[in-house]
């Protein structure tokens, strides 16, 4: 990775262009998120599949554990549109390109969309799971000097919940 970002950091630099690493390691870690298992081990994966790179750690762990022989796998390098077009939310996907061949594909593998992501929930007109917007904080109540200062944050409304559901599953929407 830290081979890539220089590169990349090099083509703009000859270019009077100063951009953070930062902003390039988000790109090249995309592009590297997947791995090509190249030795199974005891893992649920097959010889030359693809994976996320947090899937294969995960399992991974999870073999070791259990005293198993762990997988291998190489890293695969995606092109940014490829990597844009792999991503676990379709939404987002389709927001990039080719929206009616991935609308079509969820559809048709009846996938669900569970927003996880900033650009799906931003789409979707909900808060993104950031700050306020983290699960993890929105029952949080506000205390100044031993008081409660105001309401915990209220995130979604009876009316609002149903119609999330109705647009991430898609084949449910389409049977109805």
């Amino acid at each position: 990775q830290e081979y890539l970002v220089n590169e990349v950091q090099e083509v703009y630099r000859l270019q009077g262009v100063e951009i953070n690493d930062k902003h390039i390691e988000i790109i090249v870690r995309q592009m590297l998120r997947k791995v090509k298992i190249t030795e199974p081990g005891d893992t649920r994966f097959l010889w030359g599949e693809q994976i996320d790179r947090m899937a294969f750690e995960e399992e991974n762990r999870e073999i070791e554990a259990k005293g198993g022989k762990p997988a291998e796998a190489t890293p695969v390098l995606l092109g940014i549109t490829k990597a844009s077009l792999e991503t676990d939310s379709f939404i987002s996907a389709a927001s990039f390109q080719d929206t009616t061949r991935v609308l079509t594909d969820a559809a048709t593998l009846g996938k669900i969309d569970k927003l996880q992501g900033f650009k799906e929930n931003v789409i979707m007109g909900h808060l993104i799971p950031a700050g306020t917007g983290f699960s993890a904080y929105r029952k949080i109540k506000l205390v100044h000097l031993g008081e409660p200062v105001g309401d915990p944050l209220v995130v979604t409304a009876p009316e609002e919940e149903r119609s999330r559901k109705v647009a991430l599953d898609i084949p449910a929407a389409l049977a109805s």
